[in-house]
């Protein structure tokens, strides 16, 4: 079979033929992969830098985590892979497969879970959204983000803050549920400035933090109280575009009321990953076959992996791969 092949960690995906999987016990199932997005996790675990990331394997490893395929009986589903899944053919566990509505693409499903994981996963188990709560989504123009707010709106929070470089993407998010946004073209104390007036105004109830790095110790340092009593604030991490490590003073930890938690692979329980599975994706599949959810996505071919695989996709679009 053709499929996008890493030999060495850190060289880019080659278009290569590879030994079909087999299946090896009654939960796995053979799928014929039909669509594949290209995430920051697969390339962090393509790399080597994320924290799964496995060790080489001289013969080379099909790269891609999940995908859009087509059972033996001609059921469509989404399926975490056993295999990796840019390829023709891929392995896929029985318990993590969910079949897909009709009006919904195989490119746009296929760019969904990945982000919906990444806010719905944040939202609900670590922040406890309530209806009525203010979100602060640091980070908000790239896909996750933009799935982030829509997520956000739909969870019931009634105030939707918003920070980015984008301005354009900045400004399109109004559009699709936020209600004020913050550049991070601004110097840090305009940034401040700005973020504290309007926590002043309407409590931030919770802060879903895609970039960490420098914008976090920026955020902390407008939560820090003055020994009053504070709000309490849900402070959730889940990606560190802007870098891996911060500077956090124990003064802020002390004085404000703040809940700090981390949303990803292995932070999540088995009771988790089961509501992800049997209800929190197919209802987010639904409502984008609906319209009532916009995806972004940009396509290419299998056979350009190579080229594709640093594509810088503007508008904070998906790439998905088609096969």
């Amino acid at each position: 079979m053709k499929a996008a092949v890493i030999y060495k960690k850190g060289e880019l995906p080659k278009y290569a033929e590879f030994t079909e999987p087999i299946v090896q016990n009654e939960n796995e199932v053979l799928i014929s992969v039909k669509a594949v997005a290209i995430t920051n996790l697969d390339k962090g675990i393509a790399s080597g830098d994320h924290y799964s990331s496995e060790s080489e394997n001289q013969n080379g490893t099909v790269i891609g985590s999940d995908g859009i395929g087509i059972l033996e009986n001609g059921t469509r589903v989404y399926a975490r892979g056993i295999s990796g899944t840019i390829a023709e053919k891929a392995l896929v566990e029985k318990n993590r497969m969910i079949p897909l509505p009709a009006g919904l693409s195989d490119a746009t499903a296929a760019a969904m879970p990945n982000a919906v994981a990444g806010s719905a996963m944040a939202l609900r188990f670590r922040a406890q959204i309530k209806s009525g709560e203010t979100v602060l989504i640091n980070g908000a123009t790239g896909f996750t983000g933009q799935m982030a707010v829509q997520m956000a709106k739909h969870y019931g929070a009634k105030k939707i803050i918003v920070t980015g470089r984008n301005e354009e993407t900045l400004q399109n998010l109004l559009a699709i549920g936020a209600d004020e946004i913050v550049s991070l073209k601004q110097d840090d104390e305009a940034i401040v400035t700005q973020l504290k007036a309007i926590h002043l105004n309407t409590p931030i109830d919770i802060v879903l933090d895609y970039l960490w790095g420098h914008t976090a110790e920026l955020i902390f340092s407008f939560l820090k109280g003055k020994g009053n009593f504070t709000h309490r604030v849900r402070y959730v991490s889940i990606g560190a575009m802007s870098g891996d490590s911060i500077q956090l003073s124990a003064s802020v930890l002390r004085s404000v009321d703040l809940q700090l938690s981390g949303s990803g692979l292995g932070s999540w329980t088995k009771d988790e990953v089961k509501l992800l599975f049997s209800e929190i994706l197919p209802e987010m599949f639904l409502l984008a076959a609906q319209n009532q959810l916009k995806v972004n996505i940009e396509t290419v071919s299998l056979v350009d992996i190579e080229k594709a695989w640093n594509i810088e996709v503007a508008d904070g679009k998906r790439l998905v791969v088609i096969i």
